[in-house]
This record gives C-alpha cells, sequence and structure tokens, in this order.
C-alpha cells in the first residue's frame, strides 16, 4: 500500500506545483559545486526527521533530479547523492522501521543501538560528501547558456509557484515529525496535493484525482521540463509491485528451506575473533540482501542466526546490530533486481547501474564497518573464551518447531 500511495502521492505534489516549486527555487539557490553535497546532507535531514528513505527519495528526490538536471549535474550523481544522505539519515533514525527493526530482533535497546552506529555512520557519510563535493566541482561550469532561464520560466508559466504550493510538503514532513505512521502520513500528503492542485493550480475536481490514478504529462513548451514532470500515477506503480511481490515470495522461499541461515553460518563458522565475527556477519548482510532482494532478511537472518555466537565471544548486542544495519540497510539498492532498488530506479526514473557508482554511502558503510572490525576500533569485546571453529550448519526451522 504504501509504494501504491508514494506513486499517487509524486503525481499529485507534480499537479500541486509541489515538486515544480521545490526546482524553482533550487535552481535559484544552488550552483554545480553545491549542489551534490546539498542534495545529500538536505536528504539526511529530511530522512532523520520522518525516519524513511524511501519517502525521502519519492519526494524530495525527484525535485533534485529536476534541480540537477537544470544545474547540469548528470541524473545518475544526483541520485546516488540524495539515497546517501536518505539511507544516511534513516539508518540513524530512532523512526525508521530498520533501525528499530535490528534493534528489535537483537533485543538491544534502541537507542544504545543509534549510539553503536553513530561513529561509522559519521564517518562514512562525511566521507561520501567529499565525494561529493569533488564531483560538483568537476561538474560545475557546464550549465548549457539560458538552460536555468528556460526551466524556470517554463515552470512559472505552467504552475502557479507560490509558497502555498509547498502545503502539501508542510502537512507531510508535519504529520511524520508529529510520529503519525507512514500511510496515513502520506494519505494526508496526497489530499493536500489533491486540495492544492484544485485551490491553487486551479484545476477541476475530476482532473485532479485523474493525476493521482493516471500521472502527470505536463505541457510547458519545454521538452526538459515536460519529460522531468512525466509520472505514472497510482497505475505508474504496477512493475515496482510485480517485483516487490516476487523478491517478497523468494526471500521467503529462502528463509523457509534454510539457505539463508546456512549463508550466514557460512561467513562465521571459523572466526577466531571478535572483529572478523563482525566483518562476518556484515559480509553475510550483504549476500543475503543480493539473494532475497529485500533488506529485512538481511537483517533479521544474521541477527537470529548469529546472536548466541556474539555472546560467546564476549560481545554486546547493540555490536550485532550495528553490524547488520550497517552493511544490509544502505546495500540493497545496489542490486537491480532488489525491492529497494526497483522502486528507487522507478521513483526517480534513473537505472540501478546507472546510479550505483555514484552511491557513495552504499559501499563506504560496510567499509568503515569493515574497518573498524579489523582495528578493533569500538568492539568493547568482554573477556571470553573464543569458540572452537564449527563447520556445521544450524539445524533449519520447520512449522513443528
Amino acid at each position: 500500500m504504501i509504494i501504491f500511495t508514494i506513486y499517487g502521492l509524486i503525481a499529485t505534489w507534480v499537479s500541486a506545483g509541489t515538486i515544480p516549486g521545490l526546482m524553482y527555487y533550487g535552481l535559484e539557490i544552488l550552483s554545480p559545486t553545491t549542489f551534490l553535497p546539498a542534495a545529500a546532507v538536505v536528504a539526511a535531514v529530511v530522512a532523520f526527521a520522518i525516519g524513511s528513505s524511501w519517502t525521502t527519495v519519492g519526494t524530495l528526490g525527484v525535485a533534485f533530479v529536476g534541480i540537477g538536471a537544470g544545474l547540469g549535474v548528470p541524473a545518475p550523481m544526483t541520485v546516488g547523492a540524495v539515497l546517501s544522505g536518505a539511507y544516511a539519515g534513516d539508518k540513524q533514525s530512532p523512526l525508521s522501521d530498520t533501525t528499530n527493526l535490528a534493534a528489535g530482533v537483537t533485543n538491544t535497546d534502541l537507542y544504545a543501538h543509534i549510539r553503536r552506529m553513530r561513529t561509522g555512520t559519521a564517518l562514512a557519510f562525511g566521507l561520501a560528501v567529499l565525494g561529493f563535493l569533488a564531483l560538483g566541482l568537476r561538474a560545475s561550469g557546464e550549465i548549457p547558456t539560458g538552460r536555468i532561464a528556460e526551466i524556470q520560466g517554463a515552470l512559472g508559466e505552467t504552475y502557479a509557484i507560490t509558497l502555498l504550493a509547498f502545503i502539501p510538503l508542510a502537512v507531510t514532513f508535519g504529520l511524520a515529525l508529529r510520529g503519525y505512521a507512514a500511510l496515513p502520513t502520506l494519505v494526508a500528503g496526497v489530499f493536500a496535493g489533491v486540495a492544492t492542485t484544485l485551490l491553487v493550480q486551479g484545476a477541476g475536481f475530476v482532473a485532479a484525482w485523474e493525476t493521482f490514478m493516471y500521472g502527470t504529462a505536463p505541457e510547458s513548451g519545454s521538452d526538459l521540463v515536460n519529460e522531468l514532470l512525466a509520472t505514472g500515477g497510482l497505475t505508474g506503480s504496477a512493475w515496482t509491485i510485480t517485483v516487490v511481490v516476487a523478491a517478497l515470495a523468494l526471500g521467503g522461499i529462502l528463509e523457509r528451506t534454510g539457505v539463508l541461515a546456512v549463508i550466514a553460518h557460512a561467513f562465521t563458522s571459523a572466526v577466531r575473533s571478535p572483529g572478523a565475527l563482525v566483518a562476518g556477519t556484515g559480509a553475510s548482510a550483504i549476500v543475503i540482501n543480493a539473494l532475497t532482494a529485500q533488506q529485512y532478511m538481511s537483517i533479521v537472518l544474521p541477527s537470529v542466526t548469529l546472536r548466541n555466537t556474539y555472546d560467546e565471544f564476549g560481545l554486546d548486542t547493540d555490536q550485532l546490530s550495528r553490524a547488520v544495519e550497517a552493511a544490509g540497510t544502505p546495500t540493497g539498492a545496489l542490486f537491480p533486481w532488489h525491492a529497494g532498488a526497483v522502486y528507487m530506479a522507478g521513483v526517480t526514473g534513473v537505472p540501478t547501474l546507472e546510479y550505483a557508482p555514484y552511491y557513495l554511502f552504499a559501499f563506504l558503510s560496510p567499509l568503515v564497518l569493515f574497518a573498524m572490525a579489523a582495528t578493533g576500533y569500538s568492539l568493547n569485546a568482554t573477556p571470553a573464551a573464543v569458540p572452537a571453529a564449527d563447520s556445521s550448519a544450524p539445524a533449519v526451522a520447520t512449522d513443528d518447531d
């Protein structure tokens, strides 16, 4: 339901002038040099505040792609920056579903889990921002003459660019900050978008709801603007939903047959140090992410399989929760068949393999985890007997267990 709603929300925010307004003012404020790091930081702040990387990319991310196009920044770079910020903020948010899942499945206090991730997340995200600054310096000076004026002119002629156009944004993020659940918050954003389309943009009632269902096809006089603001609405989510359902089915099959538990065990069965255990946990989370095409499995399976092993090595549960989230949460969107990647490519219009090289946080988050594990930084293991290497796989759970 959330994916359906986000696709409809994007369409209503375009027709309401919300996304066009963000593009218009973004072109006024930002430059090619500062755009990518700014996009990453803004996305991180918003994702932290609302606890959702998907909602952040589906709303602000779409606007940033338009702003980047006007500034001459390639769309894959823009999407990489937005995803980096969105997942970094999501990881540290107490409102995030994956953050709560990682803490809950490992029996870790939520805020202890967040504190344990803080150093690694800050280091990985800081390095990513520096990388985007370097990319921005490379992209500067490439704006075609008159492009910004052309885009702003087309936006101003097609939409009423006023502060009232940002009502849907204020409603959605306001409810999210108040702690309301994702689905009712997004539905409220849709209704606010439809109301703004009616009252601010002057559209008819039927036309406003048709936009929600079937998307937008602007006729602004600018081919670039028309392409950037074309959306599929509710019906445009069909392919994304199909792939997500298939991914869930595959993950369920692999989990019930015991394949995933064997994989998680294989990465850690012969480890002889706490650091190797943490690194192996992260590696297993990435592989499970790729195999199951869903990030929840990459968090749950290693956590359940390896919890007792962490006790044997004298490691607190927040070490396990950090490992599965640092490696599992951000990396899913790198695999084209993954539910997260299909969604991100669908809402931004940029294929996974094009944005993946610029999705810096997905590479840096696990790399920082591995580096910290190798050096022993922030492990805080208590003295414990190192268990003997065990090559046997755990028993496969059945319905009779």
